[in-house]
């Protein structure tokens, strides 16, 4: 069954247009308080990012929450997987962000997790979509839902963050710079890396609902590459508006993206024996990081694009690593979902343990030249079903022999196919990619 709001990460949009609306969300907040008020005794954590609107849909979720007999808990704004985390720990029915990640201030959205800290099932998420069709009511006066605030959310967090490395551990000697993107992560992140004995420069940690994501954070890495180089650090570290993306900048100004990061935490846990099975990545993840963890011996599978997705084959295989090159990643062995903060920790044990700097630890993950061309087509037929083009597809991958790859996709927003091709040589790479380019837009006339 489809859903009608429900995306892969939650509801998301422009505020002020449906459904990211005042009168959706509280409609919403109802919505999910019945369908888990059929669970049981209801409690609900909500938290969020810093954009402005967040204030407004927290008060209609909270509203709506409680006339559907939920209690409610406030955290305020903290990041993504602090709200997973917690949702956990107050043994709570589920938790709720209010947050559009890496989307700039005028839009916003809803995450959902469960109680045990994971992305809500696709039969709750239906539920609501059920009952958001259904009149609103109200609950027996005496049984609508209360609502408190967890004023150490913050402190609880950070603790479990230094608790993902090994008791002792002191990053002392280390510089870090740090951009928090405006975001969720402002207060909590500096504290995590200062109390573990980093020297701590911060970035973009002066919210004022209006600058999330503005020229700062995981999205735009050009602040953070400056600073590294001006402080003399060893390192920098960008998060994402919500906190659970993380990119990184070595000490020469270099970017060091989510496949980078994701091999380094596999490697470390190879060498200390605790790696479980293999790595999660995406149909997008660079072929360099395949290449690079076979000769590890470590296996590798390919997901759809989306931490969901990641999640799900994580999951089902019983393995503990798994992420995007856009720095979602996710270490099972420490957390339930994407968690910016302690990924990070985890890259910084790896160095430690290796006594390495970041420049040097990448080295061993040579990423392919990977070519991207989009081509718009006009509805109708999709052209990746054309004989001509399958024809061609298959030729290309074959010439390559399993050292390059071609993936064609259609935009799941835009009438385009996304024709990409990597591999070694960037020129025959290059070639192949515009090949395969012009025959889709031949076969799309």
């Amino acid at each position: 069954m489809s859903k009608k709001y429900f995306g892969t990460d939650g509801i998301r949009g422009r505020v002020g247009e449906y459904p990211i609306t005042p009168d959706f969300m509280l409609k919403l907040g109802w919505a999910a308080g019945m369908a888990f008020r059929k669970m049981g005794a209801c409690k609900v954590l909500v938290g969020k990012d810093t954009r402005i609107s967040g204030y407004m849909f927290e008060s209609a979720l909270e509203a709506g929450l409680t006339s559907a007999g939920a209690d409610v808990m406030l955290l305020g704004p903290m990041p993504t997987p602090a709200i997973a985390y917690l949702s956990r720990t107050f043994q709570a029915e589920a938790g709720i962000v209010i947050s559009a990640s890496h989307n700039p201030h005028d839009d916003n959205g809803i995450k959902f997790f469960s109680g045990k800290g994971t992305k809500l099932p696709d039969d709750v998420e239906l539920m609501i979509e059920e009952l958001l069709d259904t009149p609103m009511t109200v609950v027996e006066s005496s049984k609508i839902g209360k609502v408190s605030r967890i004023n150490d959310a913050s402190g609880r967090y950070i603790e479990f963050c230094k608790s993902s490395v090994p008791t002792g551990t002191s990053f002392s000697g280390l510089k870090i710079v740090i951009d928090c993107a405006h975001g969720a992560t402002y207060k909590v992140a500096p504290s995590v890396f200062r109390e573990l004995g980093a020297e701590v420069v911060v970035l973009s940690a002066q919210p004022n609902g209006l600058n999330i994501n503005d020229n700062c954070g995981s999205t735009h890495m050009g602040p953070l590459q400056a600073a590294v180089l001006a402080e003399d650090a060893d390192l920098g570290i960008a998060f994402d508006g919500d906190g659970d993306r993380v990119l990184m900048v070595d000490h020469t100004g270099a970017i060091v993206d989510g496949d980078e990061l994701l091999f380094i935490i596999a490697r470390d846990l190879q060498e200390r024996g605790k790696l479980q099975g293999g790595v999660v990545g995406t149909l997008m993840s660079n072929l360099g990081l395949e290449l690079a963890l076979a000769d590890l011996g470590i296996p590798f599978v390919r997901a759809n694009v989306g931490d969901r997705y990641v999640i799900a084959e994580l999951l089902e295989r019983d393995w503990l690593v798994g992420g995007e090159n856009s720095g979602h990643v996710v270490c099972f062995n420490h957390t339930t979902t994407g968690d910016a903060i302690i990924a990070a920790l985890q890259v910084l044990m790896a160095l430690k343990t290796r006594n390495e700097g970041l420049a040097q630890t990448r080295q061993a993950l040579r990423k392919c030249p990977q070519v991207l061309i989009n081509v718009r087509f006009g509805g109708g037929e999709s052209p990746l079903e054309h004989p001509a083009v399958k024809e061609a597809s298959a030729r290309v991958t074959q010439a390559m022999a399993g050292r390059g790859r071609v993936l064609l996709r259609k935009s799941g927003t835009e009438p385009l196919v996304r024709v990409m091709v990597e591999g070694e040589d960037e020129t025959q790479v290059r070639g192949y990619a515009e090949e395969l380019a012009k025959l889709v837009t031949e076969v799309s006339a």
